[in-house]
């Protein structure tokens, strides 16, 4: 342990090839994103969209738990043997979406991603927290989210100008076999275990250890249960554009390539937009980063209620992605910096849990309200809770600055 030194510097092979990976984990979602809600459609004849966004619940509610269970064991059997086993439950996931023969092969292809999604990304995020110590959390997490979610837009792209070339199946789902591969031999050949480098910076840290580390993440503490609900809240709003957008735009009139275009600008914007946001989390007050972001996700999503034309629908999308772009390295810089290294990856895990169960319930929330009442009405009802999610921020977080001498809370 002598010879581990913390830092992105010191690390940068490891990191990069980390951030490299996690761009084949972001796109293992990408290969979904444009075209399932149109294969539901065409190809199986879904029309009610509570069952069109069931393979988003389902999704959700695996990765959230995989998650859990990812953080939970990240100590005792190691990040890398997690990462690796992410990668082969992702093996038969494309072929499962090219042959599906009903609805429920789909389901089931949901449900291996859900695996897939919850150990490889969890597993590159607390290994790169590892590697970087506490200086430049933000900025490693702006990088890591980076690579995920511009790998969400390009292969989101990729993808549905493919269906639009050739069709929805099975072309557009060869992408998916590529990245499982590379996915799983770079973290065989390539990676390498992070457990020395929390040894390290635990012999370091003065961070007090959490009472209750599932309650304490979920709400207790001010600062993390902030997080962990506005966590919830943009990945509700995220799961609700993943599955609504592309219906809205086609109840439009657009075009799959059309749909693909906008599908893609959010999470590229959202992708992008992490390589400045995550140092403006080292350096700036996360309170107030996080803030911003809600508040700007939810007049985005309000926008979207007057919007008709292509360029109405890119505009939104690219505040949509601003915002989320602030607050994703945000959220995960601000839970390490408020846990002690051996609590984190278990803290990461149960914040990520309720983030991505967001997933499910606000496909089961959207698609509910649009049944019911309309799509439109589905949409406003979302952004005001993320208006609320933003005003919780504002009230009950406070900024915090940690170093390894002194730490305190001082309010924004």
């Amino acid at each position: 342990m002598e010879n581990v030194t913390l830092g992105l510097r010191e690390n940068w092979k490891q990191f990069t090839w980390l951030v490299i990976i996690n761009g084949f984990v972001g796109g293992m979602v990408g290969m979904e994103r444009s075209i399932l809600p149109a294969m539901a459609e065409e190809e199986f004849g879904m029309e009610v969209k509570t069952a069109i966004l069931s393979f988003i619940v389902v999704f959700g509610i695996v990765k959230a738990l995989t998650n859990y269970y990812t953080g939970a064991l990240a100590n005792r059997f190691g990040r890398r043997r997690l990462l690796i086993s992410g990668w082969v439950i992702g093996i038969p996931i494309p072929f499962l979406l090219m042959y599906a023969p009903s609805w429920n092969w789909v389901i089931a292809a949901n449900v291996l991603l859900g695996i897939n999604q919850g150990l490889t990304w969890s597993s590159t995020v607390v290994m790169k927290i590892d590697l970087v110590g506490e200086k430049q959390r933000g900025f490693a997490m702006g990088l890591n989210e980076f690579a995920g979610y511009l790998s969400v837009a390009l292969v989101a792209f990729l993808t549905g100008w493919i269906a639009g070339e050739y069709g929805i199946r099975p072309y557009p789902f060869y992408t998916g076999i590529v990245l499982v591969l590379l996915g799983l031999l770079g973290s065989i050949f390539l990676v390498k275990d992070t457990r020395h480098h929390v040894a390290k910076e635990t012999s370091l840290s003065g961070m007090p250890r959490l009472r209750n580390i599932f309650w304490d993440t979920t709400w207790k503490d001010r600062n993390l249960g902030s997080v962990t609900q506005a966590g919830l809240v943009n990945n509700l709003n995220d799961g609700m554009a993943w599955g609504i957008f592309p219906i809205l735009l086609a109840s439009k009139g657009f075009s799959i390539w059309e749909i693909g275009v906008v599908t893609a600008v959010y999470p590229a914007v959202w992708g992008i937009g992490q390589l400045f946001t995550g140092g403006m989390a080292d350096r700036f007050c996360k309170k107030d980063m996080l803030f911003t972001g809600m508040f700007l996700q939810a007049l985005a999503l309000v926008g979207l209620l007057w919007a008709h034309t292509m360029t109405h629908f890119i505009l939104l999308s690219v505040l949509l992605g601003w915002g989320t772009a602030m607050v994703y390295p945000t959220f995960l810089a601000t839970v390490a910096e408020n846990t002690h290294p051996q609590d984190r990856a278990k803290s990461i895990g149960i914040f990520r849990l309720w983030r991505d169960m967001g997933y499910a319930i606000g496909a089961l929330i959207t698609g509910i309200i649009a049944d019911l009442l309309s799509i439109e009405a589905a949409i406003g009802f979302i952004g005001l809770l993320t208006l609320v999610s933003a005003l919780i921020i504002r009230v009950r977080m406070s900024c915090k600055s940690f170093s390894p001498s002194q730490s305190g809370l001082r309010p924004c």
